[in-house]
């Protein structure tokens, strides 16, 4: 288990629904990952992100899910390209992941709170 945090710190992060619109294999990824091009609505726009999920999903799987991200992270190259949010998912023992998704459809860009 993790050290307790504050809510304040909790508040600091902003944790956004996004829907990808393209899904494809990074390219020079050192583990396999597909390279994710979100939509977060019109206050934020369209992000990248670099996703390890290649154990459960297809690129034609993940095209127009919801996902559950970080997007206020400093963005970093990853296996050649910018990414800009962190999507979130539940962390299997094997290293598998299972994305979080809202559990209802709703629009992109609406806050994680």
């Amino acid at each position: 288990m993790k050290p307790t945090v504050g809510v304040e710190l909790f508040q600091q992060l902003d944790i956004r629904v996004g829907r990808i619109v393209e899904a494809r294999p990074a390219r020079g990824a050192r583990r396999p990952a597909y390279q994710l091009r979100i939509d977060f609505g019109p206050s934020l726009g369209t992000r990248t992100s670099s996703a390890q999920i290649t154990d459960h999903y297809t690129p034609e799987d993940l095209a127009g899910r919801l996902v559950v991200a970080v997007v206020n992270f400093p963005p970093k190259i990853v296996a050649g390209f910018k990414s800009e949010v962190l999507v979130l998912g539940a962390m299997e023992p094997g290293g598998g992941v299972v994305l979080l998704q809202p559990e209802r459809p709703c629009p992109p860009g609406l806050p994680i709170g």
